[in-house]
């Protein structure tokens, strides 16, 4: 309609510019629609027409039912959509239920989450296989006495993300550091000049029986730098997920032993059920022990199914990518990034 009245306008004798000005456009609006495919309104809140293939009401109730049920009502989406997946369902993609969680008003961090921060980063360490690089810490677990906590030793098979040793004392010594290595070691069968082991730049981690242990197992050491609080970020993520999960007891641990029985517990839990964000949402023990590539091979049979039922909603683009994660990064610095310090040129 405003095309039309400047056109009118301008047949009468009017300036362009003139007519622009009195019905509230430019010169440059009015070019641009001239030449536009379409007169339809982009604008953002325009009234559009309806998709075809959008959700419909009952699959986003549908959606809104996995998240609140029992199974998923502590579970993030990226989380959920994983699980389903193992189960051979397909609902939508994990931005669809983000984006659903939010039309219903549920897309809030949940219990005590905080926003994500970025951290500095210590030398860098690249881990292509399990038993190649560690990283361990020890967390503080609170006691019924004030002030007293005991000690939970934690080590963290990088590359898998597999909890492969831990134990619970009363207090920090290089000698129950040194033990823990040394059993997991044996465990898992760690070869001389195998594995490199990153923690930090406390005295458990320094002291001399601890560097002993390693010089003899043929362990090399690796140390957060002095001056970062936050260098070990992989430990650091581990104890958070220990820490904020649902199941981490309102009160303080009654006894060591009762300590060591919920550990053992939240251990069994990570490495054979939680599914971790950074390998592609398998457990870490599939990952450690060589199951992840049948798996995520099944997961995305499931999503090539779907998109073959529904090929609208992908309007061509490739599904989601269940390819494994490849190499894993310790902390990489921005230098090290094309010329990292390989693991064979250091052990």
């Amino acid at each position: 309609m405003a095309i039309t009245l400047i056109d009118e306008a301008v047949r009468a004798g009017a300036r362009q510019s003139r007519a622009c000005v009195t019905i509230g456009l430019s010169c440059r609006t009015l070019r641009r629609w001239r030449s536009a495919p379409t007169l339809q309104d982009q604008r953002k809140g325009a009234p559009r027409k309806p998709c075809p293939h959008a959700l419909t009401p009952q699959e986003k109730a549908a959606i809104v039912a996995a998240c609140n049920s029992h199974e998923h009502q502590s579970l993030p989406p990226s989380q959920i959509v994983s699980r389903l997946a193992d189960q051979g369902v397909y609902l939508a993609s994990e931005s669809s239920f983000y984006r659903v969680l939010r039309e219903y008003g549920q897309g809030h961090r949940r219990g005590r989450a905080h926003p994500p921060r970025s951290v500095s980063r210590p030398q860098a360490w690249v881990a292509h296989a399990p038993l190649q690089v560690w990283s361990w810490d020890i967390t503080f677990l609170p006691t019924t006495v004030r002030g007293q906590f005991y000690r939970l030793y934690l080590v963290l098979d990088v590359y898998s993300r597999m909890i492969v040793g831990w134990e619970v004392h009363v207090d920090e010594r290089a000698e129950h550091a040194a033990t823990l290595i040394t059993k997991a070691c044996m465990r898992h069968g760690v070869r001389r000049e195998q594995l490199v082991l990153h923690a930090d730049n406390g005295s458990p981690m320094k002291g001399a029986t601890m560097l002993a242990t390693l010089q003899r197992l043929g362990i090399m050491p690796s140390f957060s730098r002095p001056s970062v609080s936050d260098d070990n970020p992989y430990s650091e993520a581990l104890f958070r997920t220990l820490k904020y999960t649902p199941a981490y007891p309102s009160k303080p641990f009654a006894s060591l032993e009762d300590a060591r029985r919920w550990v053992l517990r939240f251990v069994t839990w990570y490495n054979t059920e939680h599914r971790h964000s950074a390998i592609k949402f398998v457990t870490p023990a599939q990952r450690h022990y060589g199951q992840e590539p049948l798996l995520l091979q099944a997961r995305q049979h499931v999503y090539e199914a779907a998109r073959q039922a529904m090929p609208q909603r992908w309007k061509g683009r490739p599904t989601r990518d269940w390819r494994p994660a490849a190499q894993v990064w310790l902390n990489p610095e921005k230098e090290h990034m094309h010329t990292p310090k390989k693991l064979e040129n250091v052990a």
